[in-house]
């Protein structure tokens, strides 16, 4: 199965490593040098050139991808078919 990450973006939901929140989990600060870590190697790919949401971490190929959505995070869960109560 596949999850739409916005506008023609798709990923394998097998290889979703996590969903995360741009708001709340860029207030710490390793959260922002993972980030700026895989900016600087190539392994950030925005999905929009809207305000960003969210961000996608996922397994490609032995390869780990960041996918930087406008999509907020509670609508990728729900896409995925996660709930509060499920996670």
């Amino acid at each position: 199965m596949y999850l739409h990450l916005g506008s023609d973006v798709v990923i394998l939901k097998k290889s979703i490593i996590g969903i995360f929140d741009l708001d709340t989990t860029t207030i710490s600060k390793h959260t922002k040098n993972y980030l700026a870590k895989a900016e600087k190697e190539g392994r950030v790919i925005a999905v929009s050139y809207e305000l960003p949401k969210s961000f996608v971490v996922c397994n490609e190929n032995g390869r780990t991808n960041v996918y930087i959505s406008q999509l907020s995070s509670q609508t990728l869960y729900k896409r995925y078919g996660l709930t509060a109560e499920t996670l």
